[in-house]
């Protein structure tokens, strides 16, 4: 248990530096010169890099486990990469910084993943991928109004710095107690890359990819990236209350993760849940597309429901968990990871030049509207995707 709470100490750091530019908008800007595209694509930067990780960190699991995998990585990349964000004097050295931050916190997630597979029962997959995300998310909520309070008081720089100190240290926690779990009998990890050929010939696994990679990306998106520059912009928010804004939003998606976690337990289905939670998303940003600019507190009240309904990612990992062979657990977790954290940063590079594109002088709402109607439009392709999905019914957990 010490190494899991190691690790989720990890996920609560990579929580909050896929969310935290949001707060920091007006200081980057005022400061490096940096342009709301330049923050689109650091932000993008790093789910790119964290995304493209996963297939080392899948090899990496199999073969070495979670220990070595996810300690080296955190230290070194994650570190190091907060260390030069803290002193950053131009937007290039923001992405730099945010890319090396998404390489550290590539294995941290896929760590726990990979143990819950492989030491509980597949029943529990779900609850305890998704308390583990609820429970992380925490660095969400201080990347909003305690991130805001801080970079006031103490300087932005410096905060970063001190994260960086935090992230090494608990890179180290994670090399003394994590245990790796026992190699199944007959494991064999020596197919190395050529395991993920396998895995894309597993035809049940293609119905579930386009939302893997679409649900996280609205609540993401708009919590990490474009909920500052739309208040900013629309109602001449303030940082402070961007923070109060986005930290509605961030405690919504850590509700969702734990409203999400047993309900394919209670209704006995993981498809129909997921598909249905992503159907109130949809709906959520359609609101928000056909609303916006109406007032802050309806706002506000929506971007809450996109938080909860966008957390179904530990249900849907548990659903592709159930097609995975037992010797291609740390590939296939991976794999699905690649897919949901790749199409978050997709989407932040697309929705840089869209709303680059549809900005129109004098109408800030234009923009936005465009944005989430693009959210909007991407959900329903990969809802319909899923309705060709095989249900993984979860059997009764027991004990």
């Amino acid at each position: 248990m010490a190494g899991i709470a190691a690790l989720t100490a990890a996920y609560v750091l990579s929580q909050f530096f896929r969310s935290f530019l949001a707060v920091l908008t007006p200081a980057l800007i005022a400061e490096l010169g940096a342009t709301k595209a330049d923050l689109s694509v650091a932000s993008g930067a790093w789910f790119i890099a964290f995304a493209l990780m996963q297939f080392v960190v899948g090899v990496s699991l199999d073969r070495f486990g979670p220990k070595r995998t996810a300690s080296v990585l955190l230290g070194i990349c994650g570190g190091g990469g907060a260390f030069l964000f803290a002193a950053a004097t131009t937007p290039w050295m923001v992405t730099a910084a945010m890319a090396l931050i998404g390489m550290g916190c590539a294995p941290v997630l896929m760590a726990s993943v990979f143990i819950f597979a492989r030491e509980f029962s597949p029943a529990r997959l779900a609850v305890l991928t998704s308390t583990l995300i609820g429970v992380g998310s925490a660095g969400n909520v201080f990347g909003t109004s305690p991130l805001a309070a801080a970079a006031e008081a103490f300087g932005w720089r410096w905060v970063i710095a001190a994260l960086g100190v935090l992230t090494i240290a608990v890179a180290l926690a994670i090399a003394v107690l994590v245990r790796d779990p026992a190699k199944p009998e007959g494991h064999d990890a020596s197919t190395g890359f050529a395991g993920y050929l396998e895995l894309f010939r597993l035809r049940v696994l293609w119905p579930l990819i386009p939302l893997t990679a679409i649900n996280y990306a609205p609540a993401v998106g708009i919590r990490g990236l474009w909920a500052g520059p739309y208040l900013a912009d629309v109602y001449g928010a303030s940082a402070l209350v961007i923070g109060q804004v986005t930290l509605f939003m961030a405690l919504a998606m850590v509700a969702g993760n734990f409203i999400y976690g047993p309900l394919d337990q209670i209704f006995r289905t993981r498809k129909w849940v997921a598909a249905t939670g992503n159907l109130l998303s949809l709906s959520a940003v359609l609101w928000l597309a056909f609303h916006a600019g109406g007032g802050i507190g309806a706002d506000t009240v929506v971007l809450v429901l996109i938080g909860i309904t966008g957390a179904s990612y530990g249900l849907l990992m548990a659903h592709a968990r159930a097609f995975l062979p037992a010797h291609l657990t740390g590939r296939g977790v991976t794999l699905m990871n690649f897919f949901s954290i790749g199409g978050v940063g997709a989407m932040q590079f697309a929705t840089g030049a869209v709303v680059t594109a549809s900005t129109v002088p004098g109408e800030p709402t234009a923009a936005y509207r465009t944005l989430f109607l693009f959210y909007a439009a991407m959900l329903v392709v990969a809802l319909v995707a899923y309705l060709a999905a095989k249900d993984a019914k979860p059997a009764a957990i027991r004990g």
